[in-house]
C-alpha cells in the first residue's frame, strides 16, 4: 500500500474513486457484500489497484463508512437556520435524524451491520471515532439550546436515537412520543409555552409536531 502522503494528485483521485465505489457497494449490499471484487466491479479501477492504495478491506470499508457518516452529519447540520430558535432547531434535527433512517431503510441495516462486524472482530476504534463525531454534533445543539450537562446528555441521546431507529423497524414511533422522551432525557421543553393572556381570554397552544412512520433498516458482514 502506498502512503497517502506519497500519492500524486492523479493517484489521489483514483483512491477517491475507490472509496466512492466502496460507499456505493456498502449502501447496496451491506458490509458482507463489500469485497475487493465487488468494489472493483463498481469502479473504473481493478482489484489490484485496491490493494495498491489500501492495506486491506478493513481500511477501505472504514473510510467508506466515514464518508457515509460525514454525509449524514452534513445533512443534519443543514437543518434549519442557525438564527432560528435553538430549541426548535434541536427538535428539527432530532426529527431529521430519525427521518433519514425512515427514508433510507438500508442505512440502519448498514450501520448496525458495520457496528456488529467491528465488535465481533475486536475492532472498536472505527466505531468509537464515528460515535464521537455524532455525539459532538449533539453536544453543540444541546449547548446552544441551553440543555443541562450537554456532554453527558448528548451521549445518552445518541443511545436513545439508535434504539428508536430499531423501534421504527418494528412499527411507527410517533414524534410526539419521541419529543416527550427526549425532552425528559435532555432537560428541554417539549413544546412552545402557551401564551399568557388576560383573565377571560384564551391561550394559544404551540404547534403539534407531526407523526412519523416507521420503516426498516440494513446489516451484513464482509470478506476481502
Amino acid at each position: 500500500m502506498r502512503p497517502v502522503g506519497d500519492l500524486s494528485p492523479n493517484q489521489l483521485e483514483k483512491r477517491r474513486q475507490i472509496v466512492e465505489a466502496a460507499r456505493a457497494v456498502l449502501a447496496r449490499d451491506g458490509v458482507s457484500g463489500a469485497t475487493a471484487r465487488a468494489v472493483a466491479d463498481a469502479s473504473p479501477l481493478t482489484k489490484s489497484a485496491i490493494h495498491y492504495y489500501f492495506a486491506d478491506m478493513d481500511q477501505l470499508v472504514d473510510e467508506a463508512m466515514a464518508g457515509h457518516i460525514a454525509g449524514f452529519l452534513d445533512e443534519l447540520r443543514g437543518v434549519g437556520d442557525p438564527a432560528d430558535d435553538p430549541v426548535e432547531r434541536f427538535w428539527a434535527v432530532v426529527e431529521r435524524y430519525l427521518g433519514i433512517f425512515e427514508r433510507m431503510p438500508g442505512a440502519a441495516r448498514l450501520w448496525y451491520g458495520y457496528w456488529l462486524d467491528a465488535v465481533a472482530r475486536d475492532r472498536p476504534d472505527p466505531i468509537a471515532r464515528l460515535h464521537r463525531e455524532v455525539v459532538a454534533l449533539l453536544v453543540d445543539l444541546l449547548t446552544v439550546a441551553g440543555g443541562p450537562e450537554p456532554g453527558t446528555r448528548a451521549d445518552a441521546l445518541l443511545s436513545y436515537l439508535l434504539g428508536t431507529v430499531m423501534r421504527q423497524a418494528v412499527g411507527p414511533v410517533p414524534f410526539e412520543r419521541v419529543r416527550r422522551e427526549v425532552g425528559a432525557l435532555c432537560g428541554l421543553a417539549t413544546a412552545p409555552a402557551a401564551a399568557v393572556v388576560p383573565e377571560g381570554g384564551a391561550g394559544v397552544a404551540g404547534a403539534t409536531p407531526k407523526s412519523r412512520r416507521g420503516k426498516k433498516g440494513k446489516a451484513a458482514r464482509r470478506s476481502s
